[in-house]
């Protein structure tokens, strides 16, 4: 069996001020046909699992590019053009091929091109004809269009929020076109719209019972795959929107009425999937009544993994302004404070201008006098299914007992070593600010006696009321349809 893997992956906060050039890939991965690394990216997993598979079966395996961005807003019509086009030509170069696998988002928007997955799933199945496999592994953050999945074998999202099942399903999507090819199933799916938005967090109740019994549903005989699409709320676009995807082996009844049922379900779980989310100030007065630290606050409305600056200060400001001190808070975004920190050295006090520089979003800087405790050029972070995340030159300071990681690199709080790796422990501070909206959750709930989640301003802002949507298809609960 010959097989053909490539990667594109972003996702798009049509609300961010931020673009996603082509520096924007090469910053967080970029590499061409061949030359992809000797470990899993969050964004290669289905190159990855089908390295594994082609060497225990002996299959021949073409390596296309893979590329993959830190959400931000729409992505250049020459950077999503030059990126795909370039897949294209490593697809061709690659000669007649019995599978396709791609490592996709699901939600990347680009100037002039509302869905690019559908987009360049399309391009493939042009020109591959129609007997050729295809599949790709998304996001369940994801818009999902009749466009990619009518044109594609398999689609199979990640299960899990946060994303720690990247490599099982990349493992499920090539075992699946693998039978296909073989003759094994004659797939058949449905698709159910939900007709809603919503953030489903499976390590909580309702939704890891919901998953699990998706996991019991999937050894049933003839039920080949079940995806719940959660849809990207910031993201707006004709498809966006919650969503169940079944795959059957040749039963379409069976998947339309499980399909049907199962998204009957999700819509009776709607109320009760929603996280609270809660102001700051009652954030810290909830923790200060437990007394039981360290607590960990999410800042999810600044959030660089769906499409934040990561550099707002509304919640350093209050901290600073109340005089609350044992916080640390991570990662900042601010390559010109780092810069500076790096040049100082370590030990060194100096006075600077933190965050607030992006947007209206980001607030005001604050201009502090600080200690540098520490640098490290071109720093990581353990990111999802352990992969590596790179925070570029990154500085850990501290203002009035507050400590900060400032980073070159925008990415998202998702691991501890994050603020470890820099002498900070944990566990002795009472209050622990990530700039995440969930991924950090795996890693930091073992450090935490508790997570809060809070409501701050921000370009990924958990009150979806207040987005303004022009191009979604309604009704979208919690939306009420302007027309």
């Amino acid at each position: 069996m010959r097989l053909f893997a490539a990667g594109l992956s972003t996702e798009t906060n049509t609300f961010s001020p931020i673009p996603t050039g082509i520096n924007a890939f090469k910053e967080r991965g970029y590499y061409p046909a061949g030359t992809h690394p000797d470990r899993m990216l969050q964004y290669s997993g289905p190159l990855w699992a089908a390295r594994q598979r082609a060497q225990e079966h002996g299959w021949t395996l073409h390596e296309g590019a893979v590329a993959g961005a830190v959400p931000a807003g729409l992505t250049t019509r020459l950077a999503y053009e030059a990126l795909r086009d370039e897949i294209l030509s490593d697809l061709e170069r690659a000669g007649p091929v019995d599978v396709v696998l791609l490592g996709l988002h699901g939600a990347m928007v680009a100037e002039g091109y509302p869905d690019c997955e559908g987009d360049l799933i399309s391009r493939v199945r042009a020109m591959v004809g129609p007997n050729v496999i295809i599949g790709a592994e998304l996001d369940p953050h994801c818009h999902m269009t009749a466009e990619m999945y009518e044109q594609a074998d398999f689609l199979v999202c990640f299960k899990e929020y946060p994303h720690t099942d990247i490599l099982e399903r990349a493992y499920e999507l090539v075992d699946l076109c693998a039978a296909k090819y073989q003759g094994k199933i004659k797939p058949t799916y449905a698709l159910y719209d939900c007709q809603m938005i919503s953030i489903m967090h499976t390590s909580r109740q309702p939704m890891r019972s919901f998953v699990d019994h998706l996991f019991e549903l999937e050894k049933q005989a003839g039920i080949l795959s079940i995806s719940v699409v959660h849809g990207f709320p910031w993201g707006d676009v004709p498809g966006m929107g919650s969503k169940l995807l079944v795959y059957t082996d040749n039963d379409a009844d069976a998947a339309a009425q499980l399909a049907e049922r199962l998204g009957q379900q999700l819509i009776a779980l709607r109320d009760d999937l929603q996280a609270e989310y809660l102001p700051l100030e009652q954030a810290l007065a909830n923790a200060d009544q437990e007394q039981q630290y360290p607590v960990v606050f999410a800042d999810s409305a600044d959030n660089a993994g769906g499409g934040a600056a990561s550099d707002s200060t509304f919640v350093l400001q209050y901290l600073l302004e109340h005089g609350i001190t044992d916080a640390a808070i991570g990662p900042i975004w601010d390559p010109g404070a780092v810069g500076l920190c790096m040049n100082a050295g370590e030990g060194a006090v100096l006075d600077l201008r933190i965050g607030g520089k992006v947007s209206p979003a980001s607030g005001q800087p604050v201009d502090a006098r600080c200690t540098v405790l520490a640098i490290r050029e071109d720093a990581y972070m353990t990111g999802l299914a352990n992969t590596r995340v790179s925070l570029g030159d990154t500085a850990a300071v501290e203002v009035n007992g507050i400590v900060l990681i400032l980073t070159s690199n925008r990415n998202q709080a998702i691991s501890a070593d994050l603020f470890t790796q820099f002498g900070v422990d944990l566990g002795a501070r009472k209050y622990i600010v990530v700039k995440s909206s969930q991924h950090f959750y795996a890693d930091f709930s073992t450090v935490a006696k508790r997570v809060l989640y809070l409501s701050t301003p921000g370009s990924v802002s958990p009150d979806i009321t207040t987005l303004p949507y022009q191009h979604i298809v309604y009704p979208k609960w919690p939306l009420s349809n302007p027309a």
